[in-house]
């Protein structure tokens, strides 16, 4: 079978620097081909390649069996090749419609733009993808999930036999998952070839047919998924042998109880919650998007008002009306999404370090210590093995895992005792996970006082000393360690509020 691409011995560089050496890469009609590497692999790199975004220095590309230049973006759209971002491309003020075809719609006889054609040809598209949506619909008024659909939708409307998806879950909840994969299935079923690149491993058990592994820029390995162990994957991907894992469970329960909720309530999306959470503990919040987890969060560090409840850091009931005041309080959160709730990434790495401490290093004047605020900020870069070149580097420009643990250094700089950690691992790869893991260990070992928010249930039965499962804006039950499984999780997680009679 003639490959729908081919990539042989493929090179790049930016400013000198080697990003891409010698990559091989194939893909055949009708095949989910995933893409796997830590972040900074190159993945995104060689797809971009790919899709015509950037050159390539070196090497060729075949698109069936044919070589080709793609120097363009719409070169690549010719040949068929289409690219659906992690970050969507897409303007809310237009509609699904609007979006797909923009710069290609039909005109009538006298030039004016022909509407109703412009959603019929969209409504034939949505109808080839089984999609139940308004073609009028504005796409600011659509789900991410719906969105990613358009996206997708737009790629095939230039008649895309290569499709590449760039983490194309990670904000969907699992329903929303199941329909992607119900689309993707039906593309394979008309011979489409699409590169899947995600760290999630058991998704790709269940889509993907063949895996490359990237590491640095090289090109490791092609394996079948079916046949391929996920600690071999794992071996490959970070080129050495992770930690083993072990999980030490330290008694806490005769330690301090550092917050005290009760009776939290706002709205219908957070329903008499109450908990503790005692020094050196690390506690699972679970349960389905939706749930109520970030919400809780968010109303003990005071960005969200709330309707009633009482808080007790340290035994002392407490009123949080401001981050601010919480975190004078001794209470950090890292928001889900970092880029923007936990950073400013156009600062470079030593600000972050310092945005929530920033008086420990400013004089009554108003002065800025710098070279206390690098000193620290070094300190941090060393101990949390944050990859970068120096702490003057943007934060935009570092991979995940790596801005990660700078919201964490920015947290520990304020010394907070009670850390909310939300989706901490998300978008980051399998050895910047296990990196994040050892470092809660550390932390809770120290005596901080830590809630993990997770989707993914085995970060949850990794990490946690107990784990508080919720529905609907309401804790439906309490897991030890022993007790928490898969299985006991979804149990509780969908054990929704009998409708009234």
């Amino acid at each position: 079978m003639t490959p729908l691409v081919e990539i042989r011995n493929l090179s790049k560089s930016f400013a000198g620097v080697r990003a891409l050496q010698d990559i091989q890469f194939e893909l055949l009609p009708g095949e989910v081909h995933a893409l796997m590497g830590e972040n900074g692999a190159g993945k995104s790199t060689l797809m971009k390649v790919l899709a015509g975004v950037y050159p390539r220095d070196g090497g060729e590309i075949l698109v069936d069996g044919r070589a080709v230049e793609i120097d363009s973006p719409r070169a690549a759209q010719a040949l068929g090749i289409g690219i659906v971002h992690q970050e969507l491309n897409l303007m809310n003020h237009l509609s699904a419609a609007q979006n797909i075809f923009i710069g290609r719609e039909p005109h009538g006889r006298f030039g004016w733009l022909d509407e109703a054609a412009l959603n019929a040809k969209a409504e034939q598209l949505f109808q080839r993808l089984n999609l139940k949506l308004d073609p009028r619909t504005p796409v600011g008024e659509l789900t991410v999930a719906r969105q990613q659909m358009v996206e997708i939708a737009k790629a095939l409307s230039f008649d895309s036999r290569v499709l590449i998806m760039d983490e194309p879950t990670a904000a969907l909840n699992n329903q929303e998952v199941a329909d992607l994969f119900r689309i993707i299935r039906q593309l394979q079923a008309e011979g489409v070839g699409i590169v899947y690149i995600s760290h999630k491993m058991d998704e790709l058990q269940q889509i993907a047919d063949r895996v490359t592994v990237m590491r640095d820029g090289l090109y490791i390995a092609t394996a079948p998924m079916a046949t391929t162990s996920v600690d071999s994957i794992i071996g490959m991907m970070v080129g050495r042998q992770l930690d083993a894992f072990t999980k030490h469970l330290p008694d806490t329960t005769r330690n301090e109880v550092l917050l005290q909720v009760r009776g939290l309530n706002r709205g219908r999306a957070v329903r008499d919650v109450s908990f503790e959470l005692r020094a050196g503990e690390i506690l699972g919040f679970a349960g389905l998007m939706g749930a109520g987890r970030t919400e809780v969060a968010r109303a003990i560090f005071g960005a969200d008002p709330l309707d009633s409840g009482k808080i007790r850091v340290r035994g002392k009931p407490v009123t949080i009306r401001s981050p601010q005041q919480a975190v004078a309080l001794g209470i950090g959160y890292l928001s889900e999404d970092r880029k923007h709730f936990g950073l400013a990434t156009g600062l470079d790495v030593e600000t972050n370090i310092a945005l929530a401490s920033m008086g420990q290093f400013t004089s009554a004047a108003g002065w800025v210590n710098q070279a206390a605020l690098r000193q620290t900020a070094e300190q941090h870069v060393r101990q949390l093995g944050i990859k970068t070149p120096s702490v003057e580097q943007p934060v935009r420009l570092l991979s995940g895992g790596n801005q990660q643990k700078i919201v964490i250094a920015k947290w520990l700089q304020r010394d907070c005792d009670i850390l909310f950690f939300d989706e901490p691992t998300r978008g980051i790869d399998v050895g910047a996970k296990a990196e994040i893991y050892k470092l809660l260990n550390q932390l809770a070992a120290q005596g901080k006082a830590i809630v993990v928010i997770s989707s993914e249930l085995p970060e949850v039965l990794r990490l946690a000393h107990r784990v508080l499962v919720m529905c609907e804006g309401r804790i439906t039950g309490e897991l030890s360690a022993g007790q928490a499984t898969q299985a006991s999780i979804m149990q509780l997680a969908t054990r929704r509020e009998a409708a009234p009679a």
